[in-house]
């Protein structure tokens, strides 16, 4: 705003010193006569410019606006078809001059490994040394010595327990079934009650006939966790390891009554 009022005194100083030059005599009054006229014609502009303005922002607004719609699609359309077709011909221009190249590549390099490795895949193949032995011998009696390649046939040639097949496995023996005799529902003649105490802290309470064989201590014993190799079955007082013979009875080892064992590790 400040630039304008300064160029329109600019404009009104040069109008008034072009009429003095001309000698025309320019007085006070006539001075404020054309300023008002000029103020007065500069304030026409503006309300033309001011109004004029806006009607034809609104006539070109509506000429845009009065674009059909399937103008408007059929040019969107347009646009899509081309940005696609150029869009195919860089996929097309990658594919020719990048992925071809490279298939190509990569197929002669397989044609070239299966050539190498054609030869002898395609044959039936022989042990260590087998295909080379007939020859090398050939040539060394025809020499009279043992060639660097025979020699070094017999260094790799593998050892005969290497190559000779394994024996079979042998069958497994079968484990043996722990099976206690039936427990006595009362107790009576020739019936005992045993109480094993193991090194958890855990106590076990079972009955017996008298007449069962001292080793079912021992299944009793491995059937809550102890094996033999390691544990024993031991008497309270006095203290003394049970000799739990093959074939001898819980009478014949002397347990004839109730009575508490102790499980405990075999002394090294």
């Amino acid at each position: 705003a400040g630039n304008r009022a300064l160029l329109v005194c600019c404009a009104a100083l040069a109008f008034i010193i072009a009429l003095e030059i001309r000698g025309i005599p320019v007085g006070l009054n006539k001075v404020v006569l054309w300023a008002g006229r000029f103020i007065l014609f500069l304030a026409l502009v503006t309300i033309i410019i001011s109004f004029v303005t806006p009607w034809i922002s609104w006539i070109t607004w509506k000429n845009i606006c009065t674009v059909p719609q399937e103008e408007k699609e059929r040019q969107q359309k347009l646009l899509r078809e081309k940005q696609q077709e150029q869009l195919s011909k860089r996929v097309n221009l990658h594919a020719e001059n990048v992925l071809k190249p490279r298939e190509e590549l990569k197929l002669q390099k397989k044609k070239e490994k299966y050539g190498k490795t054609q030869r002898w895949t395609l044959s039936q193949g022989y042990r260590l040394g087998e295909a080379e032995e007939g020859v090398n011998k050939c040539s060394d009696s025809a020499h009279g010595t043992e060639s660097a390649n025979n020699e070094a046939l017999r260094k790799r040639k593998l050892p005969e327990q290497v190559t000779k097949p394994l024996p079979k496995d042998e069958q497994p023996k079968p484990r043996k079934v722990i099976a206690l005799p039936e427990e006595p529902s009362e107790v009576g003649d020739g019936v005992i009650t045993i109480v094993l105490r193991c090194p958890s802290g855990r106590v076990f309470k079972r009955r017996f006939y008298t007449s069962c064989t001292s080793e079912v201590l021992l299944d009793w014993m491995k059937k809550l966790g102890y094996h033999p190799v390691i544990y024993t079955i031991y008497s309270t007082f006095p203290r003394c390891q049970l000799e739990l013979k093959n074939g001898s009875s819980l009478e014949d080892i002397g347990i004839l009554k109730d009575m508490v064992l102790n499980v405990e590790k075999k002394d090294s």
